[in-house]
Parts: C-alpha cells; structure tokens; sequence
C-alpha cells in the first residue's frame, strides 16, 4: 500500500450539487410570482388612482415638509450632540453625569410620546417668559402661541435625535487609538489642532455611517408628526382619504415617495461611506 499523497486535479473537479438551494429557490420564486400576481390583479389596489395622487400638490407640499423637517431636526440634532458628547467625554463629572441623564432619557421615551408632550405644553406652562430668576418678567407669550405643531415637531425630533448623535459622535472619538494623540502632541500639536487635523478625519469614519443611518431613519419618523396635525407627507395622504374614502392607493403614494427618497439617500450614504473609508484600505 503506497503512503504518497493523493494529488487532486482542481480543473477536473464537479461544483458540487446542492439540492436544497434549488428548492428553496424555486419556492421564492414561486412566492414573488404569486405576489406580483396579486399586486396586479387585486383591484382594490387601486393603481389609476394612486397614479393620480402622485404627483398631487398637496402630496409634494407635504413631502417637501417632510424633507425640510428631517433637515432642520438632523442639523440642530447634531449640533446639540456633539456639545452633548463633548459633556459625556469631559473630566467635569457634573457635565458629564447631566448628559448622560439627557442622553439616556430622551433616548428612552418614544418619540411620538415626546411629540404629544410638547405640542400640549401650554397645559403644564400656559405662559412662556423671559426675566431674571425669581425677580421681574421681561417679556410672556402664550404658549400655544409659540408650540404651534411645527415647532413642537421640531422640538420633539430634535431633542430625541440629539441623544441618538451624542453616543454616536462619542463612540466615534473613542474609536480613536489615544497613541494618536500623543502623537499629534509630541509634534507640537495644540488640543485643536490635534482634534481637527488627527482625531476628526479618523472619528468621521465611524460617525459618518451610523449617521447616514440616522438621517433615513429621521425622515421616516417625520411620519409621526401626523398624529400633532403636521402637515407632512403622511397627513397631507391621510386628509385626502379622508375626503375620499380612498385610503390604500393615497397610502401607496406616500409608501412610493418614502421609497424613492429613502432609496436616493442610501446611494448617498453609500457614496460617503466609500469616500470616509479610503484610508482604510
């Protein structure tokens, strides 16, 4: 019996046969069939009409209320989360303990929940003024003259995003090697500058995906402002079919559009990642 190694030809060798693949394709296929079947056979569905709502004017006022939303929330929101991831990383321990107080509140109560306690504050506070504390009152309003729905949507998106940014924007900055640091130093770095020009570029690598994540996460959640008579691209849908009776082709016209700019946004996001990821490779 000879004890040589057996030698195994690669280009003669069969891909091997594996059946269950072939099943378990075959059933998804069948059930995306007999899916398409059903969206295009069911006329309950309704296509003509959400073909005609599409491009309602009501409907992209509504969506352009949506976008401008998720802007306005996502730019205060990071701001507020970086002076928030600032507080968390800092040596004070009261600044530090206060925002992590915040960040695991507003982190903890749903955001619709948060929406309908500032759009009712006028209950709590019925007047808003500015003076000195304890002493005389410069100025008051109503506060149901300043929570209108707009502002009470972007507070309540805002102060609910800001909690999400400040772990993300610290957990970038930690992600930095603290050697790099030293280095910046050793080098005649200022805090500044060794932030700006050493520690930023290599945070933004983590940052910026979870980010991208968080921006189309936001813009879906604009949805709830529905329930504070904001008119976005879910209300702007709901008081049509009110009118109509219409109610599952207007909703395919606002899933259609959230699919469409979510879609946009994630060719977005994908593009930034690829660029913030090059010195990684």
């Amino acid at each position: 019996m000879s004890l040589a190694p057996q030698v195994l030809d690669v280009a003669s060798a069969r891909p091997r046969i594996r059946p269950l693949r072939w099943v378990a394709g075959a059933v998804l296929l069948v059930l995306v069939a007999q899916f398409a079947w059903f969206l295009v056979t069911n006329p309950r569905f309704e296509w003509a009409v959400a073909g005609k709502y599409l491009f309602d004017p009501n409907i992209l006022r509504g969506l352009g209320m949506s976008l401008l939303l998720t802007v306005i929330a996502m730019t205060l929101g990071s701001v507020l989360g970086v002076l928030l991831a600032a507080g968390r990383l800092s040596d004070f321990k009261p600044a530090a303990w206060a925002c992590g107080v915040y960040v695991a509140v507003f982190r903890g109560i749903p955001p619709l929940v948060q929406l309908i306690f500032w759009f009712n504050l006028g209950y709590l506070l019925p007047r808003i003024s500015l003076g000195v504390p304890f002493g005389p009152t410069f100025v008051s309003w109503p506060t149901n003259s300043v929570i209108s729905s707009l502002t009470a949507a972007i507070i309540g998106l805002t102060l609910h995003e800001a909690a999400y940014m400040a772990e993300i924007v610290r957990a970038g900055i930690l992600a930095v090697d603290g050697g790099q640091r030293d280095a910046a130093r050793a080098m005649g770095f200022t805090a500044r500058q060794s932030f700006v020009k050493v520690v930023l570029p290599q945070a933004m690598r983590v940052i910026v995906p979870p980010t991208g994540s968080q921006f189309i996460s936001l813009l879906k959640g604009t949805s709830l402002v529905s329930v504070i008579a904001m008119a976005d691209l879910l209300y702007s849908v709901q008081v049509i079919y009110n009118r109509t009776y219409e109610i599952v082709p207007l909703l395919i016209v606002a899933c259609a559009w959230y699919l469409a700019v979510v879609t946009v946004l994630s060719l977005g996001q994908r593009r930034l990642e690829q660029h913030f990821g090059k010195g990684q490779r």
